[in-house]
């Protein structure tokens, strides 16, 4: 055992902080593990001795009845989304802190852990939104340097019409697409591991082919064997994650939705907005669990799989795919 009973929990925190770093995660995300570590090492403190500092704290003084007070004093003014983030927090600082030899264990299973709430959807609000946003990116409106609408139409069909997420479109290549005429699909990198296939409607696959041809213009077709990425820059770069939110952003300003768009959402809109629609146009909680890519529709259900006809059959019920139709030349329609 690592001889550190007595060190300081901050200093402690900042060994993690330090050590967290090297995974490169977002100044964003550093700051709210400092901030959940200390404002709760502080509470531990007070509840040792009143007058007692977070940097006078014994790492050795944190005993699960010490961090289930700090907890419900920390927890009382605070939504369940907060005090659940700062509880994994900690929990991952004393894993830290075990594989150091630092501590014998870790308390924290001992400290009652609150329930995530569900996320709620965040679909683009007004009933004609999606279309609008979709006629607006297929046309150049005179006011960029370098239009680019076969592209921006591609990405934002491909997030409404499909789905994905920002990784995931970020992951896809040339090679994604595949399958014969009328049974086309895209192959998927979904989260955690999970590859999906998610159908693709003649309308998008439209779409996309109207865009791959506008980059052998552009860059000739050596950009676009099955191994290049499907997404790329006006360079003919592959996308990133800041230039493809950039993007998306620039197209709801562009079409002047921006005020219909849920805070915080941006890209995550148009997926939001995919999975309303399959639900109020009849596809089941099943198949859009599915399509979505979850693991499950919520922690007490099971996975259910669907086949890949009833896939289909509840993408085609996707009334947005009817949006593209006419937005490519010589396209489906």
């Amino acid at each position: 055992m690592h001889d550190k009973q007595d060190d300081s929990v901050v200093g402690l925190i900042e060994e993690f902080l330090t050590a967290r770093a090297t995974r490169k995660p977002s100044p964003h995300t550093l700051a709210a593990y400092r901030r959940d570590l200390h404002s709760v090492a502080a509470l531990a403190a007070q509840g040792v001795i009143p007058a007692l500092s977070a940097e006078a704290l014994p790492i050795s003084a944190l005993s699960p009845r010490v961090l289930r007070a700090a907890f419900a004093r920390f927890a009382a003014p605070r939504a369940v989304a907060s005090v659940h983030r700062a509880w994994s927090t900690w929990n991952s600082f004393f894993s830290f802190l075990v594989a150091e030899g630092v501590v014998a264990g870790n308390p924290m299973p001992a400290v009652d852990r609150p329930r995530a709430p569900l996320p709620q959807p965040k679909p683009l609000r007004g009933e004609d939104t999606p279309e609008r946003l979709l006629t607006a990116v297929s046309r150049d409106d005179g006011r960029q340097r370098d239009p680019w609408p076969e592209r921006d139409l591609a990405v934002v069909a491909l997030a409404l019409c499909a789905g994905l997420r920002l990784s995931e479109l970020l992951a896809l290549r040339v090679g994604s697409l595949v399958g014969r005429p009328g049974e086309r699909r895209v192959d998927v990198a979904g989260k955690g591991g999970r590859p999906r296939a998610v159908p693709i409607e003649p309308e998008l696959d439209g779409v996309l082919v109207a865009y791959l041809e506008s980059r052998v213009r552009r860059f000739g077709s050596r950009s676009v064997r099955p191994e290049s990425p499907l997404l790329v820059d006006r360079r003919g770069e592959p996308l990133r994650r800041g230039g493809l939110q950039y993007l998306v952003e620039s197209c709801y300003r562009r079409s002047g939705l921006v005020d219909r768009v849920p805070r915080g959402a941006r890209l995550h809109a148009l997926r939001h907005t995919f999975a309303t629609r399959l639900a109020e146009d009849g596809a089941s909680a099943a198949e859009i669990m599915r399509l979505l890519g979850h693991a499950s529709l919520a922690s007490s259900q099971t996975y259910i799989e669907v086949t890949a006809g009833q896939q289909r059959a509840a993408v085609r019920s996707n009334r947005t795919n009817r949006a593209l139709v006419g937005l490519v030349p010589g396209g489906v329609g």
